[in-house]
């Protein structure tokens, strides 16, 4: 893909770039790019909104231009206030690292593994002392900080703003001059941050940074952003069946914007599929999600599994949880076999008949099982119990 064509890709893709005039002169240069996208380590999954500048820097790469995903294990301590109406509860580092752990086999399901440089931004944010943390602080005014939306909002409403929240956004910028970033991308919910950055690689005299931002992929609500925190997610290192049944839940009203996201398959073709048959058109969505992220062969068994629990029957293939004791409470087994967080939960699933034993609801909370048999949470999770 020669320079134009490249830029224009991204310029179709984008929904800002600072500055347009910057990145085509940059691109035509012909020398490698340090291109660089963040992500705090407060989960450990990603999903599918993440791959939307994934999929970008995917074609960055293949054009010769360097990757580096910084998972932000330091800044995770901090939590990124954008979009927040409270303070985020803090992490600590053993809990970022230890979330950060799976990043690298998910973001290289896209990316290509060996041209991929992955850093973490505590090796050179632990490295500053207290007079290298008052310089970064100086260059930045609290005025310009608070026009942040959300920290705006929050002033306004008598909301507490951590003094540790304000200097994320300039924790967020020194990445960049560690780095020495040539651009950053993120979603439109980081521009404030990106732009920090761009800023402040002026003042430490370095060229400003590039900026593009890419849109925000709606949820599963189909009204906010795709979140893990808001439980309307499709991530993308689930098992392909939970995949294929999410993808099948997509609200009509923005599977086009998932079509557009998230695959490359033409406009021409999916909007033809929109227009004369919404079923199938999820289907074609689902099984393109699955074959992306696990591989053609395990379409056709998530697809099969999704048929035979939308049509009301039990699928062929479940998990097995094994039971050492002679019986267990029905409580306990919500828990250990995951359908439930606590004991309070699994009674509530009781009670509200979404808890069935061989296809039969149970409607007693003090159940006790002692034989073998399939428990099932609504209409999609299924596991065999075996007593051992």
């Amino acid at each position: 893909m020669d320079h134009s064509t490249l830029f224009e890709s991204v310029k179709r893709s984008a929904v800002d770039i600072f500055s347009q005039g910057g990145l085509k002169e940059r691109l035509e240069e012909g020398k490698p790019l340090k291109i660089k996208l963040g992500a705090d380590p407060s989960r450990p999954d990603l999903h599918l909104g993440h791959s939307v500048p994934l999929r970008m820097l995917k074609k960055l790469q293949d054009a010769g231009h360097e990757i580096i995903f910084v998972i932000g294990d330091f800044t995770g301590m901090v939590g990124d206030p954008s979009g927040r109406s409270k303070t985020r509860s803090a992490l600590s580092f053993d809990d970022t690292r230890a979330n950060a752990q799976s990043y690298f086999n998910q973001v290289t399901k896209i990316l290509d593994p060996e041209k991929t440089r992955i850093t973490y931004n505590s090796q050179w944010l632990g490295e500053l002392n207290f007079a290298d943390v008052l310089k970064l602080a100086e260059k930045y005014t609290l005025a310009r900080i608070l026009e942040r939306d959300d920290f705006s909002k929050r002033y306004q409403n008598n909301q507490p703003i951590g003094l540790h929240e304000l200097f994320y956004p300039l924790m967020q910028g020194y990445d960049s001059i560690a780095l020495g970033a040539d651009v950053e991308v993120g979603g439109t919910d980081q521009t404030f941050n990106l732009l920090v950055g761009r800023e402040l690689q002026k003042d430490y005299g370095q060229r400003p940074q590039e900026v593009i931002t890419f849109p925000l992929l709606p949820g599963l609500d189909g009204v906010e952003k795709m979140s893990k925190s808001l439980g309307n997610y499709i991530g993308i290192d689930e098992p392909a069946q939970v995949i294929f049944e999410k993808c099948m839940k997509i609200p009509d009203s923005v599977l086009s914007d998932y079509f557009r996201l998230t695959t490359d398959i033409l406009e021409k073709e999916y909007e033809g599929l929109l227009s004369c048959d919404m079923r199938r058109a999820h289907f074609v969505y689902a099984r393109e999600i699955v074959k992306l992220y696990h591989g053609e062969d395990a379409v056709e068994q998530a697809e099969r599994r999704y048929e035979q629990v939308a049509s009301g029957n039990m699928p062929d293939e479940m998990e097995m949880l094994t039971v050492l004791s002679g019986e267990i409470s029905v409580v306990e087994l919500l828990r250990q076999a995951g359908f439930a967080s606590s004991n309070s939960d699994a009674r509530r699933l009781i009670e509200g008949g979404a808890i069935k034993l061989d296809g039969e609801a149970v409607e007693d909370t003090g159940l006790t099982v002692r034989r073998d048999a399939v428990l099932s949470r609504g209409k999609n999770k299924f596991i065999k119990i075996h007593f051992d």
